[in-house]
């Protein structure tokens, strides 16, 4: 397992049974965390894309209504984004916000997702003009996603969006290994000033990349990752699959 950013937690695994387990105990234990959080003020929460995020958001989506979660103190945010128009129904602000808006009403000025395509001259303006909104935001949790290639939010190996010593906090990224090839993302920085960050990870398919992350490939935006106070793996069986089962906590 990688050596944690000094001065901050080493990363810990949970695996989970299945995608449904999986889905089902984030959502629960970022619905703690969210009230817990909200005693102390506004909470922000940055979101990420995928199929697993999505079907957590569900899970949450059903937690909500039974709980006195204030979405008045809540935040959200974005850790990466398709530049393409608004009504693009791939956007993830568009996916994850549909789903999360069923059961909670949130407040005017405090959703925040990345411009979209319509007005913006290139993806390099979108993301200078989030960086502006975003200004010096600390996310309580930050959720990710992982590539089969080892990639978080647009941040890419091997490419120039994978550059761990940039002083910005979102970039536009061009040219990516995955479509569309336009797109914005968080920075490592931005994404490291978080107090929490969460990857979430189901399928077999992307095994090999946790495994390499974990460990600590140098090459991988994945394994580079890492919350001020805590940094949390959650897998399903699956993507756990090449680890060694002392590595996780069941």
């Amino acid at each position: 397992m990688n050596e944690p950013t000094a001065g901050r937690p080493a990363p810990r695994v949970v695996r989970l049974a299945s995608p449904e387990a999986l889905a089902e105990a984030v959502a629960g234990q970022l619905l703690e965390r969210l009230l817990s959080r909200q005693q102390k003020g506004d909470v922000h929460l940055c979101l990420t894309g995928g199929r697993i995020a999505n079907r957590m958001y569900e899970a949450l989506a059903n937690l909500v209504p039974t709980t006195n979660l204030d979405p008045a103190r809540l935040h959200i945010w974005w850790g990466d984004e398709s530049f393409v128009p608004v009504t693009d129904p791939d956007r993830n602000a568009t996916q994850s916000f549909g789903i999360l808006a069923r059961t909670i009403t949130f407040a005017p000025g405090q959703t925040h997702p990345m411009p979209a395509q319509d007005g913006q001259r290139d993806a390099d303006e979108a993301a200078f003009a989030y960086s502006r909104e975003l200004g010096d935001t600390v996310f309580d949790v930050c959720l990710l996603g992982l590539g089969e290639d080892g990639h978080i939010a647009s941040l890419f190996p091997c490419h120039p969006s994978f550059a761990q010593s940039t002083s910005a906090t979102v970039i536009g990224v061009s040219e990516a290994p995955k479509p569309p090839p336009d797109r914005m993302s968080l920075t490592l920085p931005a994404i490291n000033r978080s107090r929490a960050v969460w990857v979430l990870v189901s399928g077999e398919e992307k095994s090999g990349a946790v495994a390499r992350a974990l460990a600590g490939d140098v090459d991988l935006p994945s394994a580079a990752v890492s919350g001020t106070e805590e940094t949390f793996w959650f897998l399903d069986a699956d993507a756990a699959s090449q680890l060694p089962r002392y590595n996780c906590l069941l």
